[in-house]
């Protein structure tokens, strides 16, 4: 193991699965509604829920509530902290895949 071996580099709100794989949606989509993320990471109402609480609490995604006529719409849009957060994430797992010579 090299001694530059890191793991605290890793963001602990973002690597659980289902946040990761909101996350990497979003950094494609931008914003998605609350159904389209459900279907695409297979997740239950209540599942989805909790992990998109817990990364609006860390401020990396914006939940807006809405209605579409009687019928309520969720968007979820991943913020600029969210999106900074996520490409450090993603350097600190590449740099523990493939750590600097």
């Amino acid at each position: 193991m090299p001694d530059d071996f890191d793991i605290n580099g890793i963001d602990e709100v973002i690597h659980g699965r289902l946040r990761l794989g909101i996350m990497a949606y979003l950094s494609g989509a931008g914003t998605a509604d609350f159904t389209a993320l459900k279907a695409k990471l297979q997740a239950t109402d209540g599942n989805l829920s909790v992990h998109l609480r817990k990364l609006e609490d860390a401020g990396y995604v914006a939940i807006d509530k809405s209605f579409v006529g009687k019928k309520p719409l969720t968007r979820v849009s991943l913020t600029k902290t969210g999106r900074a957060a996520f490409i450090r994430y993603l350097d600190a797992m590449a740099a523990l895949v493939n750590p600097p010579a």
